[in-house]
């Protein structure tokens, strides 16, 4: 099976969704990388500003908390500043327990939220349950926005889950612990899902996701969802944790369910460092579907790992100094360049495989390895370039990298 997004896509087929100018699911070609902003949504200025940082880093939806009076009363003016910053991007609503509230209080909020996600497990109990749902669906069909319903193993309607335990206890052949949660989740779903239809809001203003915290037990989920319906997906590992357990464990997860052409759109739930920055889990979610040929975000950057020949530690701070560049850059280049995302560098470390690898990029750096002559032959498009050296070498690549940019790349008309 081959990695591109168009083989994917044929593989499982859901109604399209849009999302402000977002299409998600259907016909489009793409998963749609989404975060969550870690405000206190009633914070103004930090809310705005951290939406600003996630957007710039590539997210096309931005989730946040909606979850008190003074923040529902907030949301409006927080779109007004992004807008007025020319920050677009659609920001969706999360709602738990007081939901039906805060849409009915507060209209302008529920207008000025490109999508609402409902927990189900946490809208209420018996009828209060019903009436509550209702009541947001009914929001949603009012100002004409999508819903996502979002199940997490860690809010459960009880109810259900007592139900499907009973019905499991009483078979013939009980299945096990796992199984009754994953049940329960995916029937939590489609029930929830097939309830907001009754009360009037379309198919294709409905998302879907079933979020649980462990690597199998997601996979197994969602491809028994995927099997049961055609509403778009979300996919998620929920509370994946910090650093390089979190983004292991997410890809892991979210890359087998992509490979199956699972997954409309996707967010990896890192904890962040203390004092961290939010936008890792943008950067993650784009390099997943990077590397596995389903996107392009940014140019990549190969770089060798190092080894007895390379006790200089210059080719990792050059790799580092031209990754963090080319990002930064790119904040630019989408806006005046096609095709630029699909650039690719190579930054290594000796002659080992140096200039093999440079060749094979569309700019290449093969530096000096411990013994071997202090210069750096540079390849363009498998060509020999320049031999560069010296005390600026990092400088001069990357002015090499503009050039090539501004002469490669097809320059963008501006819009009126």
């Amino acid at each position: 099976m081959t990695t591109s997004q168009d083989n994917i896509n044929k593989l499982r087929n859901s109604v399209g969704v849009r999302i402000g100018k977002i299409i998600v699911g259907g016909s489009a070609p793409e998963v749609v990388v989404q975060s969550m902003t870690n405000t206190d949504t009633e914070n103004v200025s930090a809310t705005v500003s951290q939406v600003a940082q996630l957007a710039r880093a590539g997210s096309e939806l931005v989730r946040i908390t909606v979850n008190t009076a003074a923040a529902a009363k907030v949301v409006s003016s927080i779109r007004d500043r992004l807008d007025d910053m020319g920050c677009h991007v659609p920001l969706v609503g999360d709602f738990h327990f007081n939901g039906h509230k805060l849409l009915t209080a507060y209209p302008d909020c529920a207008q000025a939220l490109a999508k609402y996600r409902i927990n189900p497990g946490n809208v209420g109990h018996g009828k209060k349950r019903d009436e509550q749902f209702a009541t947001m669906i009914e929001a949603a069909c009012k100002y004409d926005k999508p819903v996502r319903i979002g199940v997490n193993w860690g809010s459960l309607d009880p109810e259900l889950l007592a139900r499907i335990m009973d019905k499991n206890a009483e078979s013939l052949e009980p299945k096990d612990a796992g199984y009754v949660m994953r049940e329960a989740l995916i029937t939590s779903a489609l029930e929830s899902a097939a309830k907001a239809e009754e009360i009037g809001l379309g198919r294709d203003h409905i998302i879907l996701s079933c979020k649980v915290s462990g690597v199998q037990d997601l996979i197994a989920v969602y491809r028994d969802l995927a099997a049961s319906c055609d509403y778009a997906l979300h996919l998620g590992l929920t509370e994946a944790g910090m650093g390089s357990k979190g983004i292991v464990a997410s890809t892991a997860a979210l890359s087998v369910l992509l490979q199956e052409g699972i997954g409309d759109t996707i967010r990896i739930s890192l904890t962040p460092e203390p004092g961290g920055d939010r936008t890792r889990e943008v950067i993650v979610a784009q390099e997943i579907l990077q590397t596995m040929g389903l996107r392009a975000f940014v140019p990549m950057v190969a770089a060798c790992p190092g080894c007895g020949r390379t006790t200089s530690t210059y080719f990792q701070e050059l790799a580092e100094n031209i990754q963090s560049y080319v990002r930064n850059e790119m904040i630019v280049w989408r806006e005046q360049y096609d095709g630029v995302e699909n650039m690719t560098l190579a930054v290594m470390g000796c002659v080992v495989n140096g200039p093999g690898e440079s060749k094979h990029a569309n700019i290449g750096i093969s530096l000096p390895g411990s013994g071997e002559r202090p210069v750096a032959p540079v390849f363009v498009d498998g060509e020999k370039s320049v031999t560069l050296k010296g005390d600026n070498i990092a400088g001069e690549f990357r002015e090499i990298v503009d050039k090539y940019v501004q002469k490669k790349y097809q320059k963008k008309i501006a819009n009126g």
